[in-house]
């Protein structure tokens, strides 16, 4: 190491030539400066007998150029050491995603967090990447999952509108950006079938951010039975252990009357309903767009923020 420091006092511009095809001397102070007198030429990986080394012609860098190199290096390896810088916009999305867990779509959020979410939503909306979602067909196309909405006609639902036992899994819109068609559904599920009840509707671009939607029909979903009951082998019942064995073979067909059910009752079609009425009309603002998350506002001011199928944001909520 002491010899590579002295050398590399030295500012030598001077070409040497190769000494020794076998053996060439290489500065160590200009290991990074090493050149194949014949770029284009890339060396044999076999050996042959009339095969010639290439040569390599050294120098020694000067002070300037070794601090150049120096400097490159740790950049590098800064560079390569640093953790990704999330945008402005990503933390933003993240803080929002964040507010919604455990508000059940917005109807558990407290007023402290519908505050936070409406500032963020503000934040975000000023800085749409997507001036005009209507012009950008290809981004609102797919699925999207409803993460939060300000909407009062659903609460209902999600609080009391369903039966004892009965959950909303999923509430979600997936537009078909081709064919101008949206289609609105929630899925149920319950410890022994899952079922769902959609809206199929046309869309007209209004403006840059504004469609109309016009609803054409109703759909109930065939319920897919779970086709076989789990049943312990023994239950607890006021301090007494009672056991299931011998009813195995009553539990056995019981099961597979349960399979057959479900296989019959699943095969049968939705059942589809027309909506005819006036007022299955509705408009829709998208106030901010990208791959990831929308951001709608509907009527009376309510606000929808969906985050497309399978975007990592999903798992935040």
């Amino acid at each position: 190491m002491a010899t590579v420091s002295r050398l590399n006092q030295f500012a030598c511009q001077k070409t040497f030539p190769t000494i020794a095809p076998r053996t060439p001397l290489i500065s160590p102070s200009a290991i990074l400066h090493l050149s194949p007198a014949k770029p284009t030429s890339p060396p044999l990986l076999f050996k042959s007998k009339g095969f010639r080394k290439p040569a390599f012609l050294c120098r020694a860098a000067g002070e300037g150029e070794q601090d150049a190199a120096a400097s490159s290096s740790s950049s590098m390896v800064a560079d390569a050491g640093e953790p990704e810088q999330l945008t402005e916009i990503d933390s933003l999305k993240n803080r929002l995603v964040d507010c919604f867990y455990g508000t059940d779509r917005g109807l558990r959020a407290s007023s402290e967090t519908k505050a936070e979410i409406v500032e963020l939503i503000t934040q975000l909306e000023a800085k749409n990447p997507t001036a005009a979602p209507t012009d950008s067909l290809t981004l609102l196309q797919g699925k999207w999952i409803l993460a939060y909405t300000s909407f009062p006609g659903l609460f209902p639902l999600l609080s009391r509108g369903t039966p004892p036992l009965v959950t909303v899994e999923e509430i979600s819109q997936t537009i078909d950006s081709e064919n101008f068609t949206v289609q609105n559904s929630v899925r149920f599920a319950s410890p022994y079938a899952t079922t769902s009840i959609s809206t199929n509707a046309n869309f007209e671009v209004r403006s840059p951010k504004r469609v109309q939607i016009k609803f054409e029909e109703g759909v109930i979903g065939t319920p897919q039975l779970t086709d076989s009951i789990v049943i312990p082998e023994s239950v607890e019942f006021l301090g007494q252990k009672i056991d299931l064995t011998p009813f195995k073979g009553l539990i056995t067909s019981v099961q597979d009357t349960a399979s057959s059910v479900a296989k019959t009752i699943s095969s049968q079609p939705p059942l589809k309903f027309d909506i005819s009425n006036r007022s299955a009309e509705s408009w829709l603002l998208t106030t901010y767009l990208d791959q990831d998350l929308r951001i709608s506002r509907g009527d009376a001011g309510s606000v929808f923020v969906l985050l497309k199928e399978g975007s990592p944001l999903l798992a935040r909520c």
